[in-house]
């Protein structure tokens, strides 16, 4: 498969990227880059070959989950600039 500059500037519009008339070649010549190395690795044999979840084989340590210190609202509240009905209150960032 070959990318043509017709797909790179659609990959860039999908994708939201702003990439200049001059760089579409150089680009272009990436993404055919990359596209190599894939059809590189669908090379490998992979028949015997276990899949992982990770490349650790070691497992975490778990702790207790133990609530040390709970129902402290007024405290947490107490250097609140604003507060109301027992939250934060914050200025509107969306409209």
């Amino acid at each position: 498969m070959s990318i043509d500059a017709n797909t790179v500037k659609k990959i860039a519009f999908l994708s939201h990227l702003k990439i200049e008339d001059d760089k579409v070649a150089a680009t272009q010549e990436e993404f055919n880059k990359i596209l190599q190395w894939v059809d590189q690795l669908k090379e490998v044999d992979t028949d015997n070959v276990e899949p992982l979840v990770s490349v650790n084989n070691e497992h975490l340590r778990l702790r207790q989950d133990e609530v040390t210190e709970g129902n402290q609202a007024e405290a947490v509240l107490a250097n609140a600039p604003v507060k109301e009905y027992g939250y934060f209150v914050v200025p509107k960032v969306v409209e």
